[in-house]
């Protein structure tokens, strides 16, 4: 990351997020990898595929400007995205329109992200646990 990007990232802060870096990664392999379908499958699979890439970051970013509830709601869109990416990257496998590796490549991807908006949810959900039960115990402390 060069300098200029730097200085914005503290105000925006899921540019700090490493998931956001990595979906956007994911969003640029999608672009590569479609924009080499023939014309027949741009509409019908390309367009809709590169959507939901997308929709995997712009999830994570709308959801890290909510609370903790309302950000594990967003990652969970997110995946739902990721999940829907697997389906057309099977789907552009079985019309011959990506190779193999293209293929793995994108399933690890996705198997990352995954992984990553797991990982970010369960940290999430564990911080709001751990927020109420110390809301609970100050609570129990007043009425001493």
């Amino acid at each position: 990351m060069d300098n200029s990007t730097d200085k914005y990232n503290s105000f925006f802060r899921f540019e700090d997020l490493r998931i956001y870096h990595k979906s956007l990664d994911f969003v640029e392999f999608i672009q590569r990898t479609t924009s080499l379908f023939n014309d027949d499958y741009k509409e019908s699979l390309a367009f809709p595929m590169l959507r939901a890439a997308q929709s995997i970051s712009v999830n994570i970013a709308e959801g890290s400007a909510r609370n903790k509830s309302q950000f594990v709601y967003y990652l969970k869109m997110a995946k739902s995205s990721v999940r829907e990416c697997v389906v057309y990257t099977s789907i552009a496998r079985k019309a011959n329109l990506i190779s193999d590796e293209s293929e793995e490549e994108s399933r690890r991807q996705l198997m990352e992200l995954t992984k990553m908006i797991g990982a970010l949810i369960a940290s999430l959900q564990k911080a709001q646990a751990a927020g109420l039960e110390e809301k609970h115990k100050d609570d129990i402390d007043f009425e001493d």
